[in-house]
């Protein structure tokens, strides 16, 4: 059985990249973590560390065993902070990713309502988009992610549970009006996050075109400044417009284009008592 002691060891290794910095993270010496690391290797029968010049890096094999301590100690401690404020929710804390439509519309109310019937109970907010919110989830690092997904999304991993929340239809955005994906077919297109990248290629896809993406941008503000001074077209959720909307666009809604937003958490049930008191506030102000 693999020693969580020396996975810790092994995890600082590989976000510090070397020895003396891994065991100045851990309050260690640095004969113990290599003391760690070479017991971690005859446990496990596989070369985890390699010498290069005069530093060093993980094998494969290390690095796929880092990914995996990063989860086994993430959810350690997850379970150890869950069992503290298993006592009745009047105090601990919990932790919540989300994309940043979602921050700017929605969860703010549901933070509301959460510290008003949970007033002991500490929230915590981290802003990404979805793939990077479901690392985290894994990793134990927050214990709900809310995401979108599009029809054509590849499904999620294994051991995640999906809690619906709403759906949220797609609209074309222009400075001038015009109003169907065909009709810009030769124009310029403002990109977005990798997930909604992928959907829009595949929405022009539908109607006989590949889009010309000239710009790339996360950030709703930019995109629709760029489409209200003529730079470009792109498309965007509801709650995108909802957080922010530049009164020099126009907007047509795209019939059948709808991505799906779901609180998403990790492992079997029940969930602990503050990740469902959470959810529950998740779903009421949706």
């Amino acid at each position: 059985m693999l020693d969580v002691v020396r996975l810790r060891v092994l995890l600082a290794v590989s976000r510090t990249g070397s020895l003396t910095a891994a065991a100045k993270a851990l309050h260690y010496s640095q004969p113990s973590v290599s003391h760690h690391l070479s017991r971690l290797e005859a446990e496990t029968g596989a070369k985890l560390i390699e010498r290069v010049g005069r530093g060093i890096r993980l094998t494969e094999a290390g690095k796929l065993l880092a990914d995996r301590a990063a989860e086994i100690i993430g959810r350690l401690d997850a379970a150890s902070e869950e069992l503290a404020a298993h006592v009745g929710l009047r105090s601990g804390r919990v932790r919540l990713a989300a994309f940043p439509s979602a921050l700017g519309t929605f969860v703010p109310s549901a933070a509301a309502g959460l510290a008003a019937t949970h007033p002991g109970l500490q929230l915590t907010l981290t802003e990404t988009e979805p793939p990077e919110a479901l690392r985290l989830l894994r990793a134990g690092r927050v214990d709900v992610a809310v995401i979108f997904r599009y029809d054509d999304t590849a499904p999620e991993e294994s051991g995640t549970s999906m809690t619906h929340l709403l759906d949220d239809p797609s609209y074309l955005v222009t400075h001038d009006g015009m109003g169907t994906l065909a009709s810009h077919a030769t124009s310029r297109w403002i990109g977005g996050c990798d997930r909604c990248r992928s959907h829009l290629l595949e929405l022009c896809a539908q109607v006989g075109f590949e889009p010309s993406i000239s710009f790339t941008s996360d950030d709703i503000v930019a995109v629709q400044a760029l489409v209200a001074a003529g730079m470009g077209v792109t498309v965007l959720p509801g709650l995108a417009l909802r957080a922010h909307r530049h009164e020099g666009v126009s907007v047509t809604e795209i019939p059948g284009s709808t991505r799906h937003v779901y609180a998403a958490t990790y492992g079997a049930p029940p969930l602990p008592p503050a990740t469902a008191a959470l959810i529950h506030a998740l779903r009421a102000v949706c």
